[in-house]
C-alpha cells in the first residue's frame, strides 16, 4: 500500500524562530552557482506573519511560466524583498561559494524593512549581519526560503535573457549559461565573452 506523504509545514521554521523571540525572519535563496557564465543571484524575503503565498515551491520544481506568476505574486504580497547578485568577476576573484555569500549579505542588507533573524537554504551559513540558520533544502521546506528561490532563479534567468541580446552567438536564451551541449559549443566556436567566468572553464581551456 502507498503510503500518504505527509503535507509540508511551510512555517514550521518561521514560528521556531518566532519562539525563540525573534520578530522579523527573512528567507535567503540563491541561483546560478552553477554556470559557466553570468552573476551568482540570491534574494531574500520577509513574508507577512503566518503568511504563505500559493504555489511556492523550490524554484526548480516549477516551470518557467509558473515561476514568472508566482514572481509578481511574491512582490505584491511580501512585507518587504531584496534581490541581489555577486559578478562573474567577483566569482573568478573570490571562488563561487564567497560569491555566493556575498550575493546572500547584499540581499539581506538591501531589505528596507531590517529583519532580525534569516533563514537560509542549503547547509553553509553566510557572514550575514543577522542571526540565523541553515536549512537544508529549505526551499521546498520554508515559505520564505522557497519564495526567495523563485525571486532569485527568475531574476537571473531575466538577467540571462537581456544578455542573451548583447551576446547573441553563445544563445544564452536557451541555456541560461550552464554547461550544456549547445554551450560548449557555443565556446568552441566564438571563445569566451565578458560574461564567462575564467575559473568555471579551466577544463575546457586545458582541452583546446
Amino acid at each position: 500500500m502507498k503510503k500518504e506523504t505527509e503535507p509540508i509545514n511551510w512555517l514550521a521554521f518561521e514560528v521556531a524562530a518566532k519562539e525563540k523571540g525573534y520578530r522579523l525572519i527573512c528567507g535567503v535563496d540563491e541561483a546560478g552557482r552553477g554556470p559557466l557564465a553570468g552573476p551568482v543571484f540570491a534574494a531574500a524575503v520577509i513574508l507577512p506573519e503566518g503568511h504563505v503565498i500559493e504555489g511556492v515551491n523550490d524554484s526548480k520544481k516549477l516551470s518557467e511560466k509558473r515561476r514568472e506568476a508566482l514572481f509578481d505574486k511574491i512582490i505584491d504580497e511580501a512585507l518587504d524583498f531584496s534581490i541581489a547578485s555577486a559578478s562573474e568577476t567577483e566569482i573568478d576573484e573570490l571562488n563561487i561559494l564567497q560569491a555566493t555569500y556575498l550575493a546572500m549579505c547584499r540581499a539581506v542588507d538591501g531589505l528596507s524593512v531590517k529583519p532580525d533573524y534569516a533563514l537560509i537554504d542549503g547547509n553553509r551559513m553566510p557572514p550575514l549581519s543577522v542571526d540565523g540558520e541553515t536549512v537544508v533544502k529549505g526551499d521546498a521546506r520554508s515559505a520564505s526560503i522557497a519564495a526567495a528561490s523563485i525571486l532569485a532563479k527568475v531574476s537571473r534567468d531575466r538577467y540571462m535573457l537581456e544578455m542573451a541580446q548583447l551576446y547573441p552567438q553563445y544563445q544564452f536564451e536557451k541555456h541560461k549559461g550552464y554547461g550544456t551541449k549547445l554551450h560548449y559549443e557555443m565556446l568552441d566556436a566564438y571563445g569566451p565573452c565578458p560574461l564567462h567566468r575564467q575559473t568555471f572553464l579551466r577544463t575546457w581551456y586545458e582541452k583546446r
